[in-house]
């Protein structure tokens, strides 16, 4: 399937989408919510952003991939993953 269609269905239906052509196992990306009502930052939010510790921020949604190694990142398409064919809900 294309993005677009993957894409509708993690932001609408919460779906976890991936490529099939994508060589990590495990992999996959799903809308992160965020936290429209803020969370407190924690001391390594505070670090870099030099927001004080325990400030309450709001935080929008994103796209969060989980890699092949288990970890989570927010996840930015690139152009190669915008026009394949190849997407999945998973």
């Amino acid at each position: 399937m294309k993005f677009w269609h993957a894409l509708e269905a993690a932001v609408e239906g919460g779906a976890k989408i991936a490529r099939s052509g994508w060589n990590g196992r495990g992999m996959y990306i799903v809308k992160q919510d965020g936290y429209p009502d803020g969370i407190p930052v924690n001391a390594n939010t505070a670090r870099v952003t030099g927001v004080e510790e325990g400030t309450v921020c709001v935080f929008g949604p994103y796209l969060l991939l989980r890699a092949a190694d288990g970890s989570f990142v927010p996840w930015t398409i690139s152009q190669t993953d915008a026009l394949a064919a190849d997407w999945e809900i998973v």
